[in-house]
């Protein structure tokens, strides 16, 4: 049976391949999994349902980034929660954490639920508001973390993200506070005096290119600081996209200590080097840098191992005249959410550091974990929320920036073919997407 998705409400996910098991039929009704079956039977037992097929696809539970850029309000000329959303649909995405720096910041209440409600007035997500620590993200006096967690928008993430939480009395007083209700500081780790004028990574290219270095222990100092101070408080620390192979270390040790430490890695950071700067494209001018090979070894390699406990995109879209200029003037950040999934099977999968299972746990359950995501990240099971991604692993696809919705088309992967297509996302048992394709 055909239909418009929007409206229908029974499907059958014919033949898709659960994690580590057999094909098998999902039945989806009423916004649930309402039935697991045998291959080729479900259609027969649901013949009012649409029929979605899926063989030789691997189902997962639907993606969630902990670090999205959603732009609005203030730049909508750049991106959308609406256009976003769609972007993160298309990515096999059913949830997203919105970044504070917006304009106003995300710092109250009210801008969170605002938020909060453009996501779910959209309706292809769960788009959950991350409050800023510091008021304007300015590092001076605390935000109204407090009513931000007891909102309606239930705020669990807070971060300046875009900025460092680089005074450490400010970043202790803010690890105690979400201490009261379990939340999570998510820390941009740059010491800023560190990188004053940074255009790239610091190193022989960025010496040859005349490019003022971002060096590495910009970013390891802050995580080393503040690693420290969670311990002092026992409260929950996130570091935001690492990019170092310090990072990596240091982080590896304390969660050895048993510190409550996460951590997340961009697809980027997994794929891309600072060597593509040579071109002086501002496609590949992001914050933290892209770094050498050595440091995408260790990330990939803390990935696998579980230093590194997710992948979250920092998708950052921008209007062309940030980003069509002269590198030193061009903003920083690249989209992310169209092409993340692919991204981690091309560096992950293909390479044999994760398997599929990895790749659910990695951008679905443990994220989901970390931003106390409720209905998100669940393993397949009867009763569940139907918020799933079949993906297929054997094809491959182009990426044609120009394609996404929104728009911004700073893609650092356009042009590029990647394996594992999204096929197909459900959102609260809607169908998003279907044969790759934005469903309204």
């Amino acid at each position: 049976m055909s239909g418009d998705a929007k409206s229908q409400s029974e499907f059958v996910l014919s033949e898709v391949r659960p994690l580590n098991s057999d094909p098998v039929d999902v039945v989806i009704a009423a916004g649930k999994i309402r039935e697991i079956c045998a291959p080729g039977t479900g259609a027969a037992r649901n013949p009012i349902a649409q029929v979605i097929p899926g063989a030789g696809q691997v189902l997962l539970p639907g993606l969630v980034d902990l670090h999205t850029h959603l732009r609005e309000p203030g730049r909508e000329d750049a991106e959308t929660v609406h256009t976003g959303s769609q972007a993160a649909a298309l990515g096999g995405f059913t949830a997203v954490h919105a970044m504070a720096n917006t304009d106003p910041v995300m710092d109250t209440a009210g801008v969170a639920i605002q938020v909060w409600r453009l996501g779910r007035e959209a309706g292809y997500v769960d788009v959950r508001p991350v409050g800023a620590v510091t008021v304007g993200l300015e590092g001076q006096r605390m935000a109204e973390l407090g009513a931000m967690a007891d909102s309606a928008a239930r705020v669990r993430v807070f971060s300046d993200d875009g900025k460092c939480v680089s005074d450490p009395v400010r970043m202790r007083r803010a690890l105690e506070y979400v201490k009261v209700f379990d939340g999570v500081i998510a820390q941009h780790a740059q010491e800023p005096r560190l990188t004053e004028g940074a255009q790239m990574n610091e190193g022989v290219i960025s010496a040859r290119l005349g490019l003022k270095g971002w060096p590495s222990v910009a970013e390891e100092a802050i995580i080393a600081r503040d690693i420290l101070l969670a311990e002092l408080v026992d409260s929950r620390l996130h570091i935001c996209h690492v990019s170092t192979a310090g990072s990596v270390d240091i982080i590896r040790r304390a969660k050895q200590r048993g510190i409550k430490v996460t951590a997340e890695v961009t697809p980027h950071h997994l794929l891309l080097t600072d060597d593509l700067a040579v071109g002086y494209d501002p496609v590949y001018k992001v914050n933290p840098p892209l770094r050498t090979a050595a440091d995408v070894v260790a990330v990939r390699e803390g990935l696998a191992d579980g230093t590194i406990d997710i992948v979250a995109t920092d998708h950052a879209p921008h209007a062309s005249e940030d980003k069509d200029c002269e590198w030193d003037y061009a903003a920083f950040g690249m989209l992310g959410l169209p092409t993340a999934l692919s991204v981690v099977a091309q560096s992950m999968v293909t390479t044999q550091a994760l398997d599929w299972a990895g790749v659910a746990d990695r951008l679905s359950t443990s994220p989901a974990r970390i931003g106390q995501v409720q209905d998100q990240g669940q393993p397949l099971a009867v009763g569940e929320p139907a918020n799933l991604a079949v993906v297929d692993p054997d094809q491959t696809w182009v990426v044609n920036a120009a394609d996404f919705p929104g728009p911004s088309h700073n893609s650092p992967y356009n042009g590029m073919k990647l394996p594992a297509k999204v096929t197909a996302t459900f959102f609260r048992g809607r169908a998003t997407v279907i044969d790759g394709e934005l469903q309204w």
